[in-house]
């Protein structure tokens, strides 16, 4: 029992960090947009910290995520670095997209983290690509797309999801259900709200769970990965959730009601996880404001970091933009890292 409460403990502790590390990131995001520092669009995750924290808690370092426009939280949890996130929010070339994708387009393959994509449910058939490929390849991993509740209508998930139950692919699909499609409810655009009953229907193992649960999120992809692992076949995670922002930075937020977003506030998954653990001794104030000033420290760093570095060369701008030419008969081809350089 001892050890089981240690391990609670623990996990608890990680998750809070995780949690932490989002909002603050972000809430400094949002200074740096106001001062023009971040240009562009720039959409966040604030309250829907717990679903990235708990499902990627579960995740081995070879597994890969597929994410959305809203994707910093999944970055950072993924262990994309501070700095190279925060330098292509400014459009650095130091930048994980070398300054050209911006918010929206945070890659990075050497951490198995394959987007930042701008269309919706566009994630969906390079999430259940990767795993087809890991089934081929014989790799022991899991594919885990994030994709929002406006995804479901699009034809791509009825694809992916059928695909992926008939091929039985280890491909966990997280759905983010924060009840609008940027401004439209989830009840004037799906006839059928059960989002998990509906993924059942393709044969995909699917169960709805409280998004505003750190703990509860983890157990659950602990529960689904697992299973995944085991040959079972795709899962389905309906994370019910909330974001207390509005869509973008320019969204007018006309939608919905202050009350509704304050109500929702009452749930924060931060506030929820702090007050658990100071109920049980987990978290002495000491520790909380230890690891406060540790996450403020870090994302200072990506700041400076991202201020200093330099933004890429114009004579380098058309890069990667085309391939580069076919050399001349006879000749030895150049290398993309050659024609790069």
């Amino acid at each position: 029992m001892a050890r089981k409460n240690k391990a609670r403990t623990t996990l608890n502790h990680e998750l809070l960090r995780k949690m932490l590390r989002i909002r603050r990131f972000e809430e400094r995001c949002v200074e740096l947009y106001s001062a023009e520092k971040i240009r562009g669009f720039m959409h966040l995750y604030i309250g829907e910290e717990a679903v990235a924290a708990g499902v990627c808690q579960a995740l081995s370092p070879d597994d890969t995520v597929v994410s959305t426009y809203r994707e910093h939280g999944h970055a950072l949890v993924r262990g994309v670095p501070a700095t190279a996130i925060m330098a292509e929010m400014y459009g650095k070339a130091a930048g994980c997209s070398r300054g050209r994708g911006g918010s929206m387009h945070i890659f990075d393959v050497t951490r198995g983290f394959y987007g930042g994509n701008a269309i919706v449910g566009g994630g969906l058939p390079l999430a259940v690509g990767l795993a087809l490929a890991d089934r081929f390849q014989g790799r022991d991993r899991v594919t885990v797309c994030f994709f929002g509740d406006g995804a479901m209508a699009e034809g791509e998930f009825h694809e992916c999801a059928n695909l992926a139950a008939l091929w039985r692919l280890p491909v966990l699909f997280a759905c983010e259900n924060n009840q609008y499609a940027m401004g439209t409810a989830l009840a004037k655009s799906h006839a059928m709200t059960d989002l998990a009953l509906r993924a059942a229907g393709y044969g995909v193992t699917a169960w709805p769970v409280d998004g505003m649960d750190a703990l509860a999120v983890a157990e659950a992809a602990a529960r689904a990965t697992e299973s995944i692992r085991a040959g079972a076949g795709p899962h389905f995670l309906e994370l019910r959730t909330y974001r207390f922002r509005a869509h973008s930075m320019y969204d007018p937020e006309r939608y919905r009601s202050k009350a509704e977003v304050e109500q929702w506030k009452k749930c924060d998954p931060i506030d929820a996880l702090i007050a658990r653990m100071k109920a049980t001794g987990e978290l002495p104030d000491d520790d909380l404001a230890l690891l406060e000033k540790e996450v403020a420290a870090e994302i200072d760093q990506a700041v400076a970091f991202s201020e200093q570095a330099p933004l890429e060369p114009v004579e380098d701008l058309a890069t990667f933009v085309c391939s580069p030419a076919p050399p001349p008969s006879g000749t030895t081809p150049v290398s993309r890292a050659e024609a790069a350089s």
